[in-house]
């Protein structure tokens, strides 16, 4: 049985970098009140990338996607599967994927996006892994790209603050040693209505609220417990304990999340990579944002051990332990 290993990661970020203090003073113009001790206090956010008219998730996501090739030592030719996780596609279809994979001069693969929210390059991931151990394919490029911004309520102070947009991406292939140790995916639809994008369109117009909604401290409570459950039933899966991580990359949505799910496994804070502070919560594109942020800047090394976790709206949670 073949197995998968990551063997190039790459991310992209929109040109605009905003701070709390700029977007506290740009909100301040809309009668709302907040500022940079309010966000940071509360979430652990300091500043967030947010997309030009010019940048979407499609541009985001090639330029993720070439990183991960030029890191991987492959050509866009070399690559047989394109799973994209995004809630902000470009249009309703074609699908984002198949607009990279133009864009990339790919043809031939499948290319498809996958939407579980927070949680879809985790998705995304488990998606590829298992196509790949098929045999079918050799390798892919899975990529979370998102451009949230355009789906937030500016006048809403409890979440417009919390989000930026972003891309980060992996190439995947097959492989004779294990890379992807143990993959587990959840989803509970009765909790949709805690954080969810109600809107549609239908018949030439946009029906429902098209702005993201959230049942803050309900997200909080349900986040860490569920990312505690499937880290330990990963763990299980890959016959590792907490100790023999190196590394765990949860989604960075909030820095309260990451720091009381590490404290519930027993993890020092030292092994957590955190990148919401520089990014936001950038759902689908926060894992691998992160991702590529620790192993360019060194701290992923050959042999590490790394969990990978995402939750969000569906609910939808789920996560990965690699082995680099």
């Amino acid at each position: 049985m073949s197995f998968t290993r990551i063997v190039g990661t790459g991310s992209a970020l929109p040109r605009r970098c905003v701070t709390n203090e700029q977007l506290a003073a740009e909100l301040a113009t809309r009668g709302i009140e907040t500022s940079d001790a309010w966000i940071g206090e509360r979430t652990g956010i300091r500043q967030r990338y947010l997309a030009e008219p010019d940048e979407s998730s499609s541009t985001l996501a090639i330029a993720a996607a070439r990183k991960a090739l030029e890191a991987a030592g492959r050509e866009p030719g070399d690559i047989d599967l394109i799973v994209l996780a995004t809630s902000t596609p470009d249009m309703i279809f074609p699908s984002t994927a198949c607009i990279v994979q133009a864009a990339l001069g790919i043809k031939g693969g499948p290319a498809f996006d996958v939407q579980a929210v927070c949680s879809g390059f985790v998705y995304g991931l488990a998606t590829a892994d298992a196509l790949i151990r098929t045999g079918t394919y050799k390798r892919a490029l899975v990529i979370g790209a998102e451009v949230f911004s355009r789906i937030l309520d500016w006048n809403d102070r409890t979440t417009c603050v919390l989000f930026g947009d972003g891309a980060g991406a992996v190439v995947l292939e097959a492989a004779e040693a294990p890379g992807v140790r143990a993959t587990r995916l959840h989803a509970d639809g009765s909790y949709a209505k805690i954080l969810c994008t109600a809107g549609g369109v239908s018949n030439g117009a946009v029906t429902g609220d098209p702005f993201l909604r959230m049942e803050g401290q309900a997200v909080f409570k349900l986040a860490v417990g569920v990312l505690e459950q499937n880290a330990r039933e990963l763990l299980d899966m890959a016959g590792l304990t907490a100790d023999q991580l190196d590394w765990t990359i949860p989604h960075q949505a909030n820095l309260r999340i990451l720091h009381a799910t590490a404290k519930r496994l027993g993890l020092p804070l030292d092994k957590l990579i955190v990148t919401v502070d520089k990014h936001g919560n950038t759902s689908a594109a926060s894992v691998p944002l992160a991702l590529d942020v620790a192993v360019r800047d060194g701290r992923i090394k050959p042999g590490h051990n790394v969990l990978l976790q995402g939750v969000g709206g569906g609910f939808t949670w789920g996560g990965a332990i690699v082995s680099f």
